[in-house]
């Protein structure tokens, strides 16, 4: 079972970047964040017809998450998070495919920080992990993907000295994570490449791309359940270099199910 996930920034802009990679790497379940698209405006017939079912929660130029499936139509579980601090922002779907509860997330950027966008951060990173543990409880394979904007270490980020007073790279939000995954969670891309240089993200500026200037920040998380069998996963980077791509390449990971 191959489960990709993708900041598409922008679903609608994206498009045929987004058509164009599912064509050519045909992952069996899909998560994307920032859609920037109302509920309505979801290109739902351009994703069927490449061949997946979908389900999304939208929102109006900002956020937005989807999951899509090859397995046909999808049980979806939960949109929004339980006590979720602001329900009016899209960032988190969950659904059972093919015996496996995936949640799609994208997570607060939390800039600037220290201030209310931080702590906006903080909570949702508090909630997530509050529900996260209840996930564990249920003995079901479970696979938390998305944009998690935490980079967790300085092996994350080119010249990390440079991120220190960032949202992303703070010791407060690398901690919330480091507590999150600590409940049990294995983190997908260090499981297989403990000590090489992955980046999922690569800004518009300073041709970040180019100089191979990025971040990781796109996780997949999984479940004791899972931790034996993952079996291969990777960043699709080149997919970062098309024309009008996002700033963020596809993240996939293999598993036996």
């Amino acid at each position: 079972m191959k489960i990709a996930t993708y900041n598409v920034n922008g679903i609608n802009g994206r498009l045929p970047v987004l058509l164009r990679w599912l064509a050519q790497t045909q992952p069996d379940v899909v998560c994307l964040q920032e859609l920037k698209a109302p509920q309505d405006k979801f290109p739902l017939q351009a994703i069927y017809d490449a061949g997946y079912h979908a389900i999304w929660h939208g929102q109006k130029n900002w956020n937005g998450v989807a999951i899509l499936s090859r397995y046909g139509e999808i049980q979806e579980l939960r949109r929004g998070l339980p006590q979720d601090p602001d329900d009016t922002q899209s960032r988190y779907i969950e659904a059972f495919i093919n015996g496996v509860i995936i949640g799609c997330l994208y997570l607060p950027n939390g800039n600037p920080a220290p201030g209310p966008k931080f702590d906006y951060k903080l909570l949702w990173l508090e909630q997530l992990t509050q529900h996260a543990a209840k996930l564990l409880t249920a003995n079901v394979p479970v696979v938390l993907a998305g944009d998690y904007n935490v980079i967790p270490s300085e092996m994350d980020a080119y010249k990390p000295e440079r991120w220190v007073k960032d949202a992303l790279f703070r010791p407060e939000s690398r901690d919330a994570f480091k507590n999150l995954v600590n409940q049990g969670w294995t983190d997908a891309i260090r499981k297989l490449y403990p000590k090489e240089t992955i980046y999922t993200f690569w800004d518009y500026f300073r041709n970040a791309y180019s100089r191979d200037a990025g971040l990781r920040i796109d996780h997949f998380l999984l479940s004791p359940n899972l931790s034996d069998k993952l079996r291969a996963a990777g960043v699709d980077r080149d997919v970062r270099g098309w024309e009008k791509s996002s700033d963020h390449g596809p993240v996939w990971i293999e598993i036996a199910v």
